[in-house]
Order: C-alpha cells, then structure tokens, then sequence
C-alpha cells in the first residue's frame, strides 16, 4: 500500500523571546524529536552556516499538517531539522525531496523502519530524490527494481551530511 508523505513546516513568529511551538497532532515521541532537531540547529548554528544568535529571541513554531490525523516516531527528525536550518538561512529546499531518519542531539542519523512505504509514498507524490540513513541502505537495495528506477537516493551518517546534500550548490 504505501505509506505517506509529511510535509513540515516552520516559521519565525516574532523576535520578542526565544520560545518553540510544535503543532499538528505529534505524538510523544515525534515531539521529542521535534525538540531534539530543535536543540541540534541551534546548539550547531555556526557549524551548519547559520548566525549562531539566530534563535535568542526568536518564537519558532513548528507544523506538520493535516492536523486531524494523529502522526509519531521518530522518523522525521531529519526533516524537522531541515525545516528549521532552512527557515533560519532564509533558503528554501528548491526541489522535491523526501527524507527520513531519526536525529540525535550528536547529529547522528540513526535507521529508521518502513523504508519501503515510504520510498513508495515518495515516489507516489512524484519525489525523485531522497534522503535515507546509511544504516538502511539494505532495506532500500533489497526493493524491487521498478521502485529503485529513477529514483535518486542518498545515504547518510551524520546531519551535516543531510544540509549539504539539501542546500548544496548547483
């Protein structure tokens, strides 16, 4: 069947406090992971390019839509980070790609279960491109060939890697 892609959102609400909001119905764990990715982008600001002050007083609010339908794990972590560096380099992801992988406060990218369905979801809302953790490598290479076909896949040990990959030069 597939599973389904999550689009995550973030923005600066103001500059009058530092402050972080999570909406979207995230379960326990996806809310940790969402402050995990959080405390990440901020404690590695100047590592990954970013005005190491950019979060001081900035109120953050995090989305992920479809509110009504209940969403966790730690899956996202990954992509909750990118929403974040990307809000806060003003630099938006210029092409469909889809990620996936657990984040730690070290910047490690660990596995991730259902590589399957969600390569199928990818390719069902026509991503061509994704971001998988080194570690699932043989789940994305035991798929069928005509899931593999066309598709640009990517794997990684470490965030740094994922913000290259993500916001690298043409």
């Amino acid at each position: 069947m597939g599973g389904a892609t999550l689009p995550v959102e973030a923005a600066r609400v103001h500059a009058r406090g530092r402050g972080f909001k999570l909406t979207g119905k995230l379960g326990e764990v996806m809310q940790e992971s969402a402050a995990i990715a959080y405390s990440y982008v901020d404690a590695q600001a100047a590592q990954l390019s970013l005005d190491p002050r950019y979060f001081e007083d900035a109120f953050i609010h995090l989305h992920v839509p479809e509110g009504a339908t209940p969403k966790d794990g730690p899956s996202a972590g990954i992509t909750m980070a990118t929403a974040l560096l990307s809000l806060a380099r003003s630099t938006r992801v210029d092409r469909p790609l889809a990620m996936t992988g657990e984040l730690t406060l070290t910047g490690q990218v660990l596995p991730v279960g259902g590589i399957r369905e969600k390569v199928i979801a990818a390719r069902r809302a026509g991503i061509g491109e994704v971001i998988l953790p080194d570690a699932n490598k043989r789940d994305f290479d035991e798929l069928p060939e005509h899931l593999r076909e066309g598709l640009t896949a990517h794997f990684v040990n470490r965030y740094p890697e994922v913000a290259q990959i993500v916001f690298a030069s043409p």
